[in-house]
């Protein structure tokens, strides 16, 4: 009698992972290849993958948090006011003493910055003119005091990394060599781009297992949360994989650049310049014999008032000195761009504006703004970060669906349990002890002694200790147990977030939110809502975990169970 039943896979391990073998004679389909390929592609990196976004996702507001993160800056943060037309010839005397061989002089005046999201104070910046064999000059800059123009001293603040050093993370991943990083975050993504187009292919009910979830049902629920969250943010999840490789596309791409310019920095040098139309020997900057007050009334005109950012003075060789007025950042694709307008200094004649860069470098602008979303204005920020927390989730999910489906066979003796129980270590370490770390890196930035040493770098020893213990952890503890145990701590470490704060700082939200500084009262309740989700997330964990357990031992009384958890 034969059987149609298929034939059995069986499952062999390789450094850790198991991998099927196909019997000899059995074919695959397209989509079953496209299965397998989704599988491991999403499998072998997506640990990196999760932290990656995980730090990428904070990079969102990575202004905020560097802004809770330095509690001694005071809560208005606007220098007194002046008339801009004196503020500007402030600034004209101290840039003539400063710098009077730059090549440009950058005039700053004080205003709130929707692109950096903060108050910019009245500050003046220059660059000298470069030395025989050298394309840069050396670089200074100065805040000054709109009133008198002489030097204000900054805020002393603690030194920390800030947000800044989670969104550096997201694609330099700390402590590593930069190059090695670049290529390793590269390969990640590139995986992660293949496990996307994979995954579309593999379920081709797509849209119709989007609306699909059925809770309680083990390894189907499992699936169907991954694939409900992994369709909610597709187009989010494709844009944010291709975008990040076009980073790093020198890094990833050099022949044709080493082909063209040659392998040395200057050549390099040259590539970019190239890039971005920067081919230009400048000459020393000087005062405007032009009204200035005629240029700004131009710009006013075209903006309306109080829409100047910045002043740049400065003549290329051969051409008339120019003065360029930048109007502050508007919520655009292009950033670099801007709107500016550009006037003749000597005459005060309106000047064509030039496009920054070259096509090519316009387009990579919008690739580039796109995956860093720094054309968002707050609401559509939000919607990245929720979008990257989606990402968060539709690796977690995957990576915890890889261990369900294969948790029983594994329990079994003789079939590789410390390769499944290595795995499901770093799930728990990852899932749950890299957000455990992230609280860590804030409680840090509240507690370490504000004179220590390399107290930046202390913070992100926090951060990565708290991670090795999880793993620590998870290895030796009851898996199950420390799911739930470890996301507790996650929780407790979020939600007490706004009363260590309190007890530290006198920025807490008994104070921000009367004055509404949002960004320090949008942290805190942002931390309490984080630690809220980690407390919900424990809880189910918890419960399914029960469940199974009474469904394995009907017998067992549920009281005794709730006892002995």
């Amino acid at each position: 009698m034969t059987s149609n039943a298929p034939a059995t896979r069986s499952g062999r391990f390789f450094i850790g992972y198991e991998y099927e073998v196909i019997p000899q004679g059995m074919k695959e389909g397209f989509r079953q290849s496209m299965a397998w390929l989704h599988t491991w592609t999403g499998l072998v990196v997506g640990w990196v993958l999760f932290f990656m976004f995980v730090t990428g996702t904070a990079g969102y507001f990575h202004y905020e948090i560097t802004r809770w993160m330095e509690p001694e800056r005071p809560l208005v943060e606007a220098l007194p006011t002046a008339e801009r037309a004196q503020m500007i010839s402030l600034a004209l005397d101290q840039l003539e003493q400063r710098a009077p061989n730059a090549a440009n002089w950058d005039i700053t005046l004080p205003h709130y910055s929707p692109l950096s999201r903060g108050w910019q104070d009245f500050s003046i910046r220059w660059e000298d003119l470069p030395e025989p064999g050298h394309d840069h000059g050396a670089r200074g800059n100065a805040t000054l005091n709109p009133l008198t123009g002489e030097h204000l001293e900054s805020t002393p603040v603690r030194a920390t990394g800030g947000g800044e050093l989670l969104y550096e993370m997201h694609y330099r991943l700390h402590y590593m060599d930069l190059l090695l990083a670049y290529y390793l975050v590269g390969i990640c993504t590139l995986l992660m781009f293949m496990a996307i187009i994979t995954g579309v292919i593999t379920h081709k009910k797509i849209f119709k297992d989007f609306f699909t979830f059925r809770p309680g049902k083990g390894q189907r629920s499992w699936l169907d949360a991954h694939n409900v969250i992994s369709v909610m943010a597709l187009p989010f999840f494709i844009m944010i994989t291709y975008s990040g490789l076009v980073f790093f596309d020198t890094t990833y791409m050099p022949t044709s650049m080493a082909v063209l310019y040659g392998p040395d920095r200057e050549s390099r040098d040259q590539y970019f310049d190239d890039l971005y139309a920067q081919n230009h020997d400048h000459q020393a900057a000087r005062r405007p014999q032009a009204p200035l007050s005629e240029m700004l009334a131009s710009a006013d005109a075209a903006w309306g008032e109080g829409q100047v950012k910045s002043l740049l003075i400065q003549q290329d060789t051969g051409e008339a000195p120019r003065v360029e007025i930048s109007r502050i950042d508007v919520n655009e694709l292009r950033w670099y761009d801007g709107e500016k307008q550009v006037f003749n200094a000597d005459t005060g004649e309106a000047l064509p504006s030039a496009p920054y860069g070259t096509p090519t470098s316009r387009t990579r602008q919008v690739i580039t703004a796109l995956h860093e979303g720094r054309f968002a204005g707050p609401w559509l920020r939000w919607l990245y970060f929720a979008a990257g927390l989606l990402g968060c989730a539709m690796i977690a999910t995957g990576l915890v669906l890889w261990t369900v489906k294969r948790r029983k066979q594994h329990e079994l003796p003789g079939t590789g349990s410390i390769n499944m129980r290595l795995i499901e270590a770093l799930n728990v370490a990852t899932i749950a002890g890299l957000p455990l770390g992230v609280a860590g890196y804030f409680w840090a930035n509240r507690l370490l002694p504000v004179d220590i040493a390399e107290r930046a770098n202390w913070e992100a020893n926090v951060l990565f200790l708290l991670w090795g213990e999880a793993f620590l952890y998870a290895c030796f503890r009851d898996i199950r147990k420390a799911w739930v145990e470890i996301l507790w701590l996650a929780a407790a470490a979020f939600a007490l977030i706004p009363l260590l704060n309190l007890l530290t700082t006198d920025k807490h939200l008994g104070l921000t939110l009367p004055a509404g500084e949002w960004v320090l009262a949008g942290f805190d309740l942002s931390m309490l809502g984080l630690g809220i989700a980690f407390g919900w997330m424990a809880i189910k964990v918890r419960r399914r975990w029960l469940a199974n357990e009474r469904k394995a031992n009907p017998t067992t009384h549920p009281a005794r169970m709730e006892k002995s958890a």
